[in-house]
């Protein structure tokens, strides 16, 4: 989406986008805030600024039976997990969210930033993480093991995709069908020049390999990016235990 943004690709009909690059993390304290007037952010972070924000119905990230694991030195059961600190991404994140759904509110967690996560666990400071991002690829190579996938968990329960990240806009923004509208476009433009965008992203990398970095974005930016459709919307609200507003075409 901001590869089309930046290279001009699409139509912008007079707005002014200044793509903003930060971690998610810091995305959701500044939705806290309202700074910005258009943000991803977590689905797990959306229920404490709603009444600031509503959401875009593309732009969301989804897992089709797969997301965040849980990864550990040794193999553990989830009785066995329930007894450690685990250590997590932060509070505000999908990923913590739907963490203690499947384990219980009664879990120790710790939070580190993402990507911090892994080296945790490898050096053993923790016995479990909860990965977010590339982590989900390569956390073998570390000789980590998957205890829990919570995309499968969520799958198995109902049977629905699990929503991670979403597009958010500030409800004092003016026309916001149209930024709406220039956001969907620069998406499918993205998509369709995959190879160009794929590159300009590989800037914002932090070290993984462009074969890593594709297979991630191939998990995540799919149909229901474009638009999220009745499936995620519901899964949505599933998750957050209301019907979120949106801004409709």
């Amino acid at each position: 989406m901001v590869w089309a943004l930046e290279a001009g690709r699409v139509d912008t009909r007079g707005l002014d986008l200044k793509p903003v690059v930060s971690d998610i993390q810091s995305l959701n304290e500044w939705a806290l805030e309202g700074r910005l007037e258009v943000t991803a952010l977590s689905a797990g972070a959306y229920p404490y600024v709603v009444d600031r924000y509503a959401l875009l119905p593309h732009g969301a990230s989804f897992g089709e039976g797969y997301g965040p694991i849980v990864v550990s030195k040794r193999k553990l059961t989830l009785d066995e997990l329930r007894e450690l600190e685990i250590v997590t991404p932060g509070p505000l994140t999908t990923a913590s969210r739907v963490l203690r759904l499947a384990l219980g509110d009664g879990i120790r967690t710790r939070d580190v930033s993402f990507e911090a996560v892994l080296d945790e666990v490898v050096s053993g400071r923790a016995e479990a993480g909860l990965v977010i991002h590339e982590g989900q690829l390569t956390y073998a190579d570390s000789g980590l093991h998957k205890l829990l996938d919570l995309g499968e968990w969520w799958q198995a329960e109902h049977d629905l995709p699990l929503p991670l990240g979403l597009v958010a806009i500030r409800k004092d923004v003016e026309r916001p069908e149209d930024v709406s509208a220039v956001l969907r476009e620069a998406i499918d433009a993205g998509l369709a020049n995959r190879a160009e965008a794929m590159q300009y992203a590989m800037g914002f990398g932090r070290g993984i390999d462009a074969g890593t970095a594709d297979e991630f974005v191939a998990m995540y930016v799919n149909d229901l990016t474009l638009d999220m459709g009745p499936r995620g919307r519901k899964a949505i609200e599933l998750l957050l235990g209301r019907t979120p507003e949106f801004v409709e075409p």
